[in-house]
């Protein structure tokens, strides 16, 4: 005998998991991390922040104390096993920690240390081998669809040309090694060209855009790269000079630092629009 309605029937609970919600991780609290941990915080669809990991971790833990949903902060060995997703906002040194286990997994690593990748090619094979994804945001770039575009036909040249305020740029290991000064400029000074590889090694901190660019195009040997340090600017600047047989273009951004002046404000915020764009209804740009 068929038992008595008794309403409509529920459906059984599903896990945020199960309905594609990506957990993601955050490893490196900095401006960048801060801002893309609010961002996950506010609600991004798709998307939950589930761990962060920081060198100081009671530090890390009050600067997010003020997030509506608190998430742990961990050991970054610990993150793999909480996420789906990684973003990477921490020195450049540490990116193979941080990716490996994400990658052998099958996982995806968000990389902001991009330069760091040339001196790591065993980690792309790793993606490849076990079915993980690195991703390199557009950062404080732009013009980034336009050139991996071209790059599907031929592109005959790139160069990339950098200014950048003095703060930005002291302390960079390859103005140390060639004794240049340029605390007390007072014009516009050329401190390199050269290479994205070469500058990755030079400028770890300031390059990570030049080596995307390379990556998207004509690879970090054939890219060529000027970098300037200007003590009239206030503004990270970038030119782009692209000639291949689809198009020539010219691109200029002048991007608005965070409190770190090697960073701009713009590159957490493409990590934000990578996340938003994964479960997106309507998706811009490839």
């Amino acid at each position: 005998m068929s038992s008595p309605d008794t309403g409509p029937a529920r459906t059984p609970a599903i896990t945020d998991h199960s309905r594609g919600v990506r957990r993601v991780a955050i490893a490196g609290l900095g401006a960048v991390g801060l801002r893309v941990a609010q961002a996950l915080d506010e609600g991004l669809p798709g998307c939950t922040l589930v761990a962060v990991s920081a060198h100081d971790r009671v530090r890390a833990a009050e600067r997010l104390a003020h997030l509506r949903r608190p998430v742990p902060v961990v050991p970054v060995e610990e993150l793999e096993a909480l996420a789906d997703i990684v973003v990477e906002c921490a020195p450049a040194a540490l990116l193979p920690a941080i990716a490996e286990p994400f990658l052998r997994a099958g996982k995806t690593v968000i990389v902001l240390s991009s330069g760091a990748i040339l001196a790591h090619q065993e980690l792309v094979e790793l993606a490849r081998a076990h079915g993980g994804q690195i991703v390199v945001p557009t950062g404080a770039l732009l013009g980034l669809d336009a050139v991996t575009a071209a790059a599907e036909g031929d592109i005959r040249s790139v160069r990339m040309i950098t200014r950048k305020p003095v703060k930005g740029l002291v302390g960079a290991p390859y103005l140390v090694e060639h004794d240049i000064a340029i605390n007390d400029i007072t014009e516009p000074l050329r401190v390199f060209d050269g290479t994205p590889r070469e500058a990755a090694i030079g400028f770890p901190a300031n390059l990570n855009v030049a080596v995307a660019l390379a990556l998207a195009g004509i690879g970090p040997d054939r890219t060529r790269l000027e970098i300037w340090a200007d003590p009239a600017l206030t503004r990270n600047t970038h030119t782009i000079e692209v000639d291949a047989d689809s198009a020539s273009f010219t691109m200029s951004i002048a991007n608005v630092p965070t409190d770190n002046p090697k960073t701009g404000r713009i590159t957490a915020l493409s990590v934000i629009s990578y996340l938003r764009k994964l479960n997106a209804p309507l998706r811009v740009g490839s």
